[in-house]
């Protein structure tokens, strides 16, 4: 376990890095897009039930993700890219995935193709 230690004004703060990025992964991902031909007839609406922008940083997960902590609403950070939320899942014949959404360009989707990365959440 890594520690920072802070000194502000007459108070010390000592905070586990650990804790912060309690766990991390590498995995396969992919990128989809919000259309009816990838999804559904409401392709703003991931399985978690809950509607999200074409903008929106948004990942779905593999259902081994879900058994590690990586359930609805979860944060995570992809090494590289940026912050995203789990709003959406995979089918079970995936694992160790993520699917990132990429909003309805799918150009985009297509060019980013399959990519090893390293998650934290």
């Amino acid at each position: 376990m890594r520690t920072a230690i802070f000194l502000t004004g007459s108070c010390l703060l000592v905070w586990s890095i650990q804790s912060a990025l309690a766990r991390s992964l590498t995995v396969t991902a992919t990128a989809y897009n919000a259309t009816r031909a990838q999804t559904d007839k409401n392709p703003h609406i991931g399985a978690c039930n809950e509607p999200f922008e074409p903008g929106q940083n948004v990942i779905a997960v593999s259902p081994d993700l879900e058994k590690k902590g990586l359930t609805c609403g979860t944060k995570v950070r992809v090494q590289g890219y940026g912050d995203f939320v789990v709003w959406d899942k995979m089918d079970d014949k995936w694992t160790r995935r993520i699917d990132i959404h990429m909003g309805k360009k799918v150009g985009k989707a297509e060019k980013w193709g399959e990519k090893k990365v390293r998650i934290y959440w």
